[in-house]
């Protein structure tokens, strides 16, 4: 795992060691000196309202990539979009953990024209295929072609099979990752206040929820007040014109709308009585836009035993507002907060009890904590440094690194499927929500493109690279995805597909199939054709589970 930059001799009789493209699953994290099985075509299966990926592997030595436009035809009009990025690397140096390692790691999705990375990586390109609600059902097929320095290579096949079956649009699982736009005008060098900044914002955002992500933060700045006769007056043109295309469905074609939003409090409003009129105006306002986002309040991050008078004060003033806004606690259950969250966000390692020292301070089962708590509070949770360790690298204590290995994580240097866990593990464990503290956060401290090591984590709190004009291969200010944002988005929809097999009546079979994937929380499958070999099934059950409710619904006949 950890092996360093190899010759391109050696890189040869590895990865595609055939002078042709092979392909690759989208489950592997490709790197020189790690041998793949690679296949000759690709063959994807996706339903209507999902994306998914190929990894097509070049011959060693391949540069001056072009690619030609991945058309596709089929039983019906084609509307399937499909884009194709290469994968950049970064030259790890320092592990998250002993499931890391040392030396070059994909992650950065950028344009197939940016220059080509270090002599002795692969050239990988990312080939994702996103099928609309409106595709029609059936096998779409069509050819890849590319070319190395103007001369052609031999073309992909691609096959696309798109079911029957639709995945909502909007996350059925509530999350709430966060972005900044200050961060992001830092790292692109621009005024936070510019309308370039403002609309970079917007296209982080937009990458966000098209990955089935729900952001908070933003922009940060609260709607302006002003208190007549008791009553909170909201200015809130500012906050809808940010906020209006992410919760009313209209940023993205598919209409996705963001899951959730924080209320952004406001320093004007400085007594209680101001305050709690201005958290129920704020309610007010969503219930008269008609937004179905989860709003909520963001009381404290990790308090410490010196702020529980904070956090009860806290949600004491929201509740004064009604019961519109539920106030969010991250934290383990503790009886010094009791009462004072809506929604209890622990960290992952949290939820399941593991052998040797504790790297949470109650451990508590998902249902069991439900159990403890007031009927109306929901469980959320969120991955941290307690998963993979705050300090980066190996532990000298093997008990101690034992206890900090295998959990699901978004790290960089971590195989694929741990990116991916977090959707099967949330429907395994009948969690309300996911929370995420920053997906921009190396932007403040680094280079992300040399470095995004924060927290004892490579990645942790970053799955996005900045796009600039100065940068080859760019033109303008973009954000540029990352490799782990895709997993994490693969994730949601496995969530998706676990989420509709049970209400179409196969609960138990849905339970069966998420446990092949993440046993616990630390007990996560590496192997990918595990991961394959159960969307298979899943997808099959689905299949027959859809047509026959379909069946039902045109004829009001069960099928015998």
């Amino acid at each position: 795992m950890g092996a360093g930059w190899l010759a391109e001799g050696l890189l040869a009789g590895l990865l595609a060691a055939a002078p042709e493209p092979r392909v690759v699953s989208a489950l592997e994290k490709v790197r020189p000196g790690v041998e793949l099985k690679g296949e000759k075509e690709a063959r994807l299966s996706l339903a209507r309202g999902e994306c998914e990926a190929a990894q097509v592997v070049l011959p060693p030595g391949t540069s001056g990539v072009r690619v030609k436009p991945l058309s596709l035809r089929g039983p019906g009009k084609v509307e399937l979009k499909a884009s194709v990025w290469r994968e950049a690397f970064l030259d790890i140096q320092t592990p998250s953990n002993s499931q890391g390692g040392t030396g070059p790691w994909p992650d950065p999705l950028v344009p197939v024209e940016a220059p080509p990375g270090p002599k002795g990586v692969p050239t990988v390109l990312y080939v994702e295929l996103c099928a609309p609600e409106s595709q029609a059902p059936g096998t779409y097929q069509g050819a890849l072609r590319v070319e190395a320095e103007g001369k052609a290579l031999a073309s992909v096949p691609f096959t696309a099979e798109v079911q029957p079956f639709v995945l909502p649009a909007t996350s059925s699982l509530p999350n709430s990752f966060g972005v900044s736009l200050y961060s992001i005008a830092r790292r692109h060098g621009l005024k936070p206040e510019s309308p370039e900044a403002r609309e970079l914002l917007r296209a982080y955002a937009g990458e966000l929820l098209a990955h089935r992500v729900s952001a908070h933060g933003m922009s940060m700045e609260p709607p302006p007040v002003r208190f007549e006769g008791g009553k909170a007056v909201v200015d809130f043109r500012a906050y809808d014109a940010e906020m209006s295309p992410f919760l009313e469905g209209t940023a993205l074609a598919s209409g996705a709308r963001f899951t959730t939003a924080e209320v952004r409090d406001n320093p004007t409003a400085r007594t209680d009585a101001e305050k709690a009129a201005y958290y129920r105006a704020f309610a007010e306002h969503f219930r008269q836009k008609g937004w179905r986002a989860q709003l909520f309040f963001y009381a404290k991050d990790e308090p410490k035993p010196e702020d529980v008078a904070l956090v009860r004060a806290q949600a004491q003033r929201v509740r004064t507002a009604g019961e519109d806004v539920p106030v969010l606690v991250t934290t383990p259950l503790d009886d010094a907060l009791r009462g004072s969250a809506d929604i209890l966000a622990p960290t992952l390692n949290c939820f399941f009890p593991r052998p040797g020292p504790q790297t949470c301070r109650n451990v508590v089962p998902a249902q069991t904590l439900r159990g403890k708590l007031d009927p109306h509070v929901k469980v959320w949770w969120y991955q941290s440094c307690n998963s993979h360790g705050c300090t980066g690298g190996p532990a000298e204590d093997p008990e101690v690194e034992k206890v900090y290995g295998s959990w699901a994580s978004y790290m960089v240097d971590h195989p694929a499927p741990l990116n991916r866990a977090m959707g099967p593990l949330a429907f395994l464990s009948g969690v309300d929500g996911e929370l995420y503290f920053d997906t921009v956060y190396a932007y403040n401290t680094k280079d992300p493109w040399k470095d995004v090591f924060e927290f004892g984590g490579n990645g942790d709190g970053t799955l996005f690279y900045p796009g600039t004009p100065e940068r080859p291969g760019f033109t303008r200010h973009q954000p540029v995805v990352s490799l782990r944002l895709k997993h994490i988005r693969d994730g949601l929809e496995d969530y998706e597909y676990l989420r509709l097999l049970e209400a179409l009546g196969d609960p138990s079979f849905a339970r069966e199939a998420a446990r092949r994937l993440a046993r616990s929380g630390y007990d996560i499958e590496t192997d990918t054709r595990q991961w394959e070999q159960v969307r298979r099934e899943v997808t099959s059950r689905l299949k027959k589970r859809w047509e026959a409710s379909e069946y039902v619904k045109r004829s009001g006949v069960r099928p015998k």
